[in-house]
């Protein structure tokens, strides 16, 4: 009857979720936020419609590790070497700067050195699965922020597991030369550990799953996917790193194959109801009683969290020389305490680092950071907005760059101003000067910058989504701004911002999805390409031409495709399968 017992609470859990997240929906609340509350309705401290935590918690680990999975299959290894600065810079500032921050207030208000000290390691670290779930939903990865976020992340997460190791030595437990020796045998199995996964990445998983994909068994490819996610997270979180961690390497180790985005596919059914149990069993923990019987504890905690995460992770990306958008975006989605603090408080089990008159309104205060950091990424890009009008950090953050070409600009007359320089923006500037067309380059990425004045382009650091870079860019006298980011709330700023200076210039952007044409549009974009359509118009240019059709069939049909463009616009059909979900 144990087995009866389990499905009887997961059907509860399961309808107590759809009901809740379903009726949050209608009021704008994200669906994180949604499971965690239907968390705390069903657990012990709620109605106490489910008893038993840990058959939970073991599909908790699983949503986990198949949520960072999926998001690893995004970020390959070569785009990964990509995000070395704000892992390596970002991540030490941050968590170094948290971590002392924290220990100097905490002893400064009566916690002896060595608690103090571990709760400023708790507090260095952010929830990665559900910043990463946020990013991913608004589909910000790419962007300026979501770059900086993830690499602070995997910097968090790689933190773990020299946190774990010192909390003896914080402890007083074993002598420090016993500590220092297991210290350094942990740190190597670490390394030795990831090297394999490394290693596994370029060689042994591709040739696996270029075999098993040549059976044709598509049971059996869903199968060795699953062994890959959960074998790799055993092995690396066997070497004392984190489950997380070891998840998110498995996704880069399939990333690296042709067959990353059939195993996306294949994953994407599992990941949601799984992970959707992880933001449950999060809040199964909430006891709002708490808040009622103590909440001045509580409501202190929470606020200090916040408000100073938030601040250490702005001044952070301000440090790297980040504009005020990006700095406020990654300072909201970071600004929380994440699950892997629940793994250090259990590791200082038995331990008097922590005690039990902090221990708990820490645990609850951080339960609810995690629970409203799905409205902070939310209310980001309004927060960004609203730091825009401080005009100290406009003039600090902003603009200090872009007014270099100011100069430039005031001898440009129907210019194109080039607001991205991926490759789009780069093929787009060759072509221009090709043709003698004059430009200017903006960009937020300092080094894409660096190197593209390097090579003589007329290219500049700013942020296009603030007024006064485009009044420095010239935009009054521009014939065409062309949009080519990756970000789709940072576009539809800019093509407001735009408006608002220059409403008669014409605005091309270019977006990732069908579903964002609307929005863009309805924000003064003279034309926007979404690139869904346009591959969908090469796909079948290229296969109609081997099929020996005639020109002009073939031209009708890339018409035919190019108008759904149109047809979307005025309802003619719903957000692409590919689009952000």
């Amino acid at each position: 009857m144990v087995e009866l017992t389990f499905l009887r609470d997961l059907v509860v859990i399961l309808g107590v979720a759809v009901a809740v997240v379903a009726l949050l929906q209608r009021i704008g609340v994200p669906s994180i936020a949604g499971f965690i509350l239907a968390g705390a309705v069903v657990g012990p401290p709620g109605l106490g419609l489910v008893h038993d935590r840990h058959e939970v918690e073991i599909l908790a680990e699983i949503g986990v590790a198949l949520l960072l999975f999926g998001i690893g299959l995004e970020l390959q290894l070569v785009r990964l070497r990509r995000l070395w600065k704000p892992v390596v810079v970002g991540g030490a500032l941050q968590v170094g700067a948290t971590a002392a921050l924290t220990s100097l207030a905490a002893w400064a208000l009566g916690l002896p050195a060595s608690s103090a000290v571990f709760l400023g390691l708790i507090l260095a670290v952010s929830s990665t699965a559900i910043v990463l779930r946020g990013l991913q939903a608004r589909g910000e990865i790419d962007a300026p922020h979501g770059k900086l976020t993830i690499g602070i992340l995997i910097f968090q997460d790689l933190s773990v597991v020299p946190m774990i190791l010192v909390i003896p030595l914080l402890a007083g437990g074993d002598g420090s030369g016993a500590s220092a020796a297991l210290l350094i045998k942990t740190l190597l199995k670490a390394i030795l550990v990831l090297s394999g996964v490394l290693v596994g990445a370029w060689v042994v998983v591709p040739r696996v799953l270029h075999w098993i994909a040549r059976t044709r068994q598509r049971e059996l490819f869903v199968l060795t996917v699953f062994l890959v996610c959960m074998g790799t997270a055993w092995l690396v979180t066997s070497a004392g790193v984190s489950l997380a961690l070891g998840a998110f390497l498995a996704g880069m180790v399939v990333a690296g194959s042709e067959y990353r985005h059939q195993a996306m596919a294949e994953l994407i059914p599992f990941r949601g109801v799984f992970t959707s149990l992880f933001f449950v069993s999060i809040g199964m923990l909430l006891d709002l009683s708490v808040v009622w019987r103590n909440p001045g504890p509580l409501v202190f905690l929470l606020l200090a969290i916040l408000f100073g995460k938030f601040l250490i992770v702005f001044v952070t990306a301000a440090l790297m020389q980040l504009p005020l958008r990006v700095c406020v975006l990654a300072a909201a989605a970071l600004a929380q305490v994440g699950e892997f603090s629940f793994v250090l408080m259990h590791a200082a089990t038995g331990t008097t680092l922590l005690e039990p008159a902090l221990a708990e309104p820490l645990m609850l205060a951080v339960i609810l950071s995690m629970l409203v950091t799905p409205l902070a990424i939310v209310a980001g890009p309004k927060l960004a907005a609203g730091a825009r009008k401080i005009r100290p950090l406009t003039r600090l953050l902003d603009v200090k760059t872009a007014e270099e070409a100011e100069d430039r600009s005031k001898a440009l007359k129907a210019h194109v101003i080039i607001a991205g320089f991926g490759l789009a923006g780069q093929e787009l500037a060759r072509a221009l000067r090709e043709c003698c067309v004059e430009y200017v380059i903006v960009d937020l990425n300092p080094d894409t910058i660096r190197e593209a004045a390097r090579a003589g382009e007329p290219a500049y650091f700013g942020d296009v989504t603030s007024a006064e870079v485009l009044k420095h860019l010239g935009v009054a006298r521009a014939r065409e701004i062309v949009l080519v980011i990756n970000d789709p709330s940072a576009a539809e700023r800019a093509v407001r911002a735009v408006r608002d200076v220059a409403p008669d210039a014409y605005v091309l952007v270019r977006s990732r999805y069908v579903a964002d044409v609307e929005l863009l549009l309805s924000a003064g974009a003279s034309e926007v390409v979404p690139a869904e359509i346009e591959v969908a118009a090469e796909v079948a240019a290229r296969v109609l031409s081997r099929h020996n059709v005639r020109e002009e069939l073939v031209e009708g049909q890339l018409d035919r495709i190019r108008a759904r463009r149109s047809e979307h616009r005025a309802g003619g059909f719903g957000a692409s399968e590919g689009g952000p979900t």
